[in-house]
């Protein structure tokens, strides 16, 4: 047992892993508590760019700086995580002229790099910018992996001791008078690694200081921990569209004040386009609408015309922790600050070794950590130093090993080099492994080595594999590998296992799918359906009955039609599974 404070962070976002890590390398004894995998909210929603701070430079000049500081950082700790794309502010002709200016005003005063191009330089730099585009600003932007760095925080934080507990909500917070003394959690049932105790058990897990950490749902812990003053976190949702394939190698923004579907990340093998900001009451239950989808195409077609010719592959929606100090009166959620504040409960409501920290953006997650770090530091009497700006993440320390392993291991060069970008200095380490090394994954290159080294981080969830190593995430959405990635999990877990996590992964790709049914992504979704939901009977209709699955419903479900009695019921298939009576 550790003689250090014990600091529980509850939150397992990027923002929650940062102070984990930060806290564990000043030689803390932390605890991390997570209601599902890592990146369960808003980080693992979000459209994958790495700010330079140009978005905010006209009207938030605090954010942008402080996104252009960690933009440096990040490149240097996290290069197997970035991207360096550059981004381009586009001026259509319809766009003020005088924006424009404010723009580039605003990007100098910020110390953000930028450089002015003329309609035809941009369209040399990407060929599919739309021919009325008339200048461009080029700001340093990029495309992060939120999971790959959210994980990578994770891992640094054990590697210093840290206990990382994923699939485990808060269920109270413990008080003794009016101090905060830790938390109670429940530990989920399902796949998943599990390994301080038990599925559907409780544990009370007590610490010399708890930070709030969880975004959109801090006002929930702070309604648990009994605080006078509600934590009002405005959630702002907003939907990504993610397309087949990269119509541009550029961040695309409209040079525009703020707007719906102003921005195209290029992202791995794919372009997101993003976004709209509409705030909602609950940050796990919004309406997704198919307005907000139409609205990314219609939009977004404007600044890169190809996109109306490409399939759209998915959908999915993300919400904002946006939080403004009490008495602001913001009526437009588009104009709270995404600047970060540090709520410490002693001083505001006279609960002790309590702080939650709220608003922010992802790519000041680090910031945000060394700033709370400090300060729990601070109240607890530790002398530590902050270095997580300085030491490389696991997997970034050593980048020369990003070069082809077309002869190493045996692998197509594309495939080498796809995998050593995902893992970096961890290459080595990863595919030097004995026998035969296949690809699990066509469209995201993901080879069984990669496969079984998320497994043994993740356990049996293959949803949490994936976000460890793309697998499921490319053109195809799992229709040539979900059932590959499912057979890793043999000889470690059971059949009943195994199968329930190909179930669970198959949900969590309809879940985005759903959204875009038109055109070839339609004949896209009907092939999976015959290939999973027929062939391979995961929509688990039962084999004698004469029943037609005429729409998607059994899938969507995952419940098929089955009689409830009589003879065919007693010969229904068991979904596949060997061994049926």
């Amino acid at each position: 047992m550790s003689s250090q404070p014990h600091v529980l962070v509850i939150g397992g976002g990027s923002t929650g892993c940062g102070i984990a890590r930060d806290l564990a390398m000043r030689g803390l004894d932390v605890t991390l508590v997570e209601q599902g995998n890592l990146t369960h909210g808003t980080t693992g929603r979000m459209h994958g760019l790495l700010h330079s701070g140009g978005r905010y430079a006209v009207a938030d000049q605090a954010s942008a700086k402080e996104c252009m500081i960690e933009n440096r950082i990040l490149r240097d700790i996290a290069s197997h995580c970035v991207e360096e794309t550059g981004g381009l502010f586009v001026k259509r002709p319809e766009d003020s002229e005088e924006y424009f200016q404010k723009k580039l005003e605003g990007c100098k005063e910020c110390d953000i790099p930028v450089e002015v191009l003329s309609g035809e330089e941009a369209r040399k730099e990407e060929p599919y910018l739309a021919k009325d585009v008339e200048k461009a600003i080029r700001v340093p932007d990029g495309a992060v992996d939120p999971f790959r760095l959210c994980v990578a925080n994770a891992a640094s934080a054990e590697e210093h001791g840290a206990r990382i507990e994923t699939h485990a909500p808060v269920v109270d917070v413990l008080k003794e008078g009016d101090e905060v003394v830790g938390v109670e959690v429940e530990h989920e049932s399902g796949p998943g690694k599990r390994v301080h105790r038990e599925p559907g058990t409780r544990e009370e897990i007590r610490a010399d200081y708890v930070v709030n950490a969880t975004g959109a749902w801090a006002g929930e812990i702070g309604e648990m921990a009994g605080l006078e003053q509600e934590i009002e976190v405005r959630p702002g949702k907003g939907v990504m569209t993610i397309m087949n394939t990269r119509q541009v190698d550029t961040v695309i923004n409209r040079c525009k004040p703020k707007g719906d579907a102003d921005i195209v990340v290029p992202h791995e093998t794919t372009c997101i386009l993003g976004t709209t900001d509409v705030e909602v009451d609950d940050p796990e239950d919004y309406p997704e609408e198919q307005w907000e989808v139409d609205l990314m195409i219609d939009t977004l077609k404007e600044l890169v015309p190809i996109v109306e010719e490409a399939r759209t592959i998915r959908s999915f929606w993300g919400v904002r922790p946006l939080y403004e100090p009490p008495g602001t009166g913001t009526s437009d959620s588009t104009d709270i600050t995404r600047d970060f504040f540090l709520l410490d409960h002693a001083d505001r409501d006279g609960v002790e070794n309590f702080t939650s920290i709220v608003g922010g953006k992802f790519t000041t997650y680090r910031m945000m950590g060394e700033d709370i770090s400090d300060h729990v530091c601070d109240k607890l009497g530790v002398d530590a130093e902050c270095r997580t700006d300085e030491v490389p993440l696991p997997g970034s320390d050593d980048f020369s090993v990003l070069r082809d392993y077309m002869d190493e291991f045996g692998i197509r060069s594309p495939i080498g080099r796809r995998s050593a970008q995902r893992l970096g200095s961890r290459t080595d380490e990863v595919l030097d492994v004995d026998g035969p090394n296949p690809v699990v994954c066509e469209c995201e290159a993901v080879t069984r080595a990669e496969v079984q080294d998320g497994i043994d981080g993740a356990g049996s969830d293959l949803n949490a594999v994936r976000l460890r190593t793309r697998a499921s995430m490319g053109n195809c959405q799992g229709a040539f590998c979900c059932h590959r990635m499912a057979s890793e999990l043999y000889d470690e877990y059971d059949e009943e296992t195994a199968y329930t996590a190909w179930d669970e992964l198959y949900q969590e790709r309809w879940k985005g799918e759903r959204h875009a049914m038109w055109g070839r992504q339609l004949s896209q979704a009907a092939l999976k359906y015959s290939l999973h939901g027929t062939t391979m009977n995961r929509d688990k209709d039962a084999a004698t009955t004469d029943t037609v699955i005429s729409d998607f419903t059994a899938f969507d479900t995952g419940v098929g039609a089955s009689p409830s009695d009589g003879a065919a019921g007693a010969a229904a298939t068991d979904g596949g599974r060997r061994g049926g009576d």
